[in-house]
């Protein structure tokens, strides 16, 4: 098993099951929240109305569930294992657990699931389970990523 962290633009031949990379952190702020309300139009209360986000199951306004996961998704691109390799996000399952508020750090974690080569695609599919951690290490989010990988050369 290999730690993704220290390589760079990796191609599908250099991944093999049980590789795993974690990500740096990052503080979810109100301003975050309000961004994304705004790019994606989801202006639901119980990110974006204090008042009535103190009287839901949460006590407070929570970070929308696709920040989280688009976050995580950022993160998981600035650890350069990715960078300039990857052809196409192919597909998602994916689970919200716990809120993530604002004012929670958070980082991801990333296993390789699976591999398939698809030269015909030119590259492979490489399958991760992903976990979303707050500061306490409480799983918020997690599921299955699959991404379509070049390779370095055709089968």
């Amino acid at each position: 098993m290999a730690d993704l962290t220290v390589r760079h633009g990796m191609y599908f031949e250099d991944f093999a099951i049980g590789d795993s990379v974690t990500t740096t952190a990052r503080t979810v702020t109100e301003a975050d929240i309000v961004s994304f309300s705004a790019l994606s139009g989801d202006w639901n209360q119980i990110h974006c109305d204090a008042e009535f986000a103190k009287q839901g199951m949460f006590g407070e306004r929570i970070a929308h569930g696709l920040l989280g996961l688009s976050i995580a998704s950022g993160l998981a691109v600035r650890t350069g294992f990715i960078e300039g390799t990857v052809i196409a996000f192919m597909g998602l399952d994916w689970k919200f657990r716990a809120p993530i508020k604002i004012g929670d750090t958070i980082h991801a974690r990333a296993q390789v699931a699976e591999v398939k080569a698809v030269p015909r695609l030119g590259g492979g599919i490489v399958t991760f389970n992903v976990e979303v951690l707050n500061q306490r290490d409480e799983v918020t989010q997690k599921g299955t990523w699959s991404m379509l990988v070049k390779m370095k050369r055709e089968e």
